[in-house]
C-alpha cells in the first residue's frame, strides 16, 4: 500500500467510523553469521514470531551460509525451500504453525532456528523429536522454549 493509499484509507476511516485499517505485513531480518550471541554459526535472531503474511529477511551478513528448510517442520501445505550459498533470502510465511529452518553446511554446527507464524496450539511434539546433530538439537530446543 502506497503511503497515499494509505492515508486516504485512514481518511475514510474515520470519516465512516470504521475501526479497523488494512494489515500491514511486517518484515523481519534475520543475520546469518559466523559468529553471534550465542556462538558460532547462527541465525540471530533464532526465534521469531510473525504472523501470517510477514516476510522474514534472511541476510547473509557473513559468507558461506544458506536458508533451508527442515522439512519436518513446515506447517501442512507448506512447500520446502532452499536458498543458494551466500544469497539473502525472503520467506513470506503463508500458514499459521512453525517454521524450521537451518544452514545446511552447519547444520552441524548447530545453526538452526524457528519461527513461529500465529496462534497455537503448535505440533510441538515433532519439533521436539525431529533427529538432528547434538548442537542442532540443543538450539532448537532453546528456541522451542519460546514458543507461546
Amino acid at each position: 500500500m502506497t503511503p497515499r493509499n494509505f492515508f486516504l484509507a485512514t481518511a475514510m476511516a474515520a470519516l465512516t467510523g470504521l475501526a479497523a485499517l488494512p494489515a500491514l505485513a511486517a518484515e523481519h531480518e534475520v543475520q546469518m553469521l559466523n559468529r553471534g550471541e550465542a556462538g558460532p554459526m547462527v541465525f540471530e535472531p533464532a526465534f521469531i514470531r510473525a504472523e501470517p503474511g510477514d516476510v522474514i529477511r534472511f541476510l547473509p551478513t557473513d559468507k558461506s551460509h544458506n536458508v533451508e528448510s527442515i522439512k519436518e517442520i513446515l506447517p501442512e501445505g507448506v512447500e520446502v525451500f532452499k536458498s543458494r550459498i551466500n544469497d539473502a533470502f525472503d520467506l513470506t510465511v503463508t500458514e499459521a504453525g512453525l517454521y524450521g529452518v537451518k544452514c545446511t553446511p552447519h547444520l552441524g554446527m548447530g545453526m538452526v532456528a524457528l519461527i513461529q507464524v500465529g496462534e497455537g496450539p503448535f505440533d510441538l511434539e515433532t519439533a521436539q523429536t525431529v533427529k538432528l546433530p547434538k548442537k542442532a538439537r540443543e538450539r532448537l530446543d532453546e528456541a522451542i522454549a519460546q514458543v507461546n
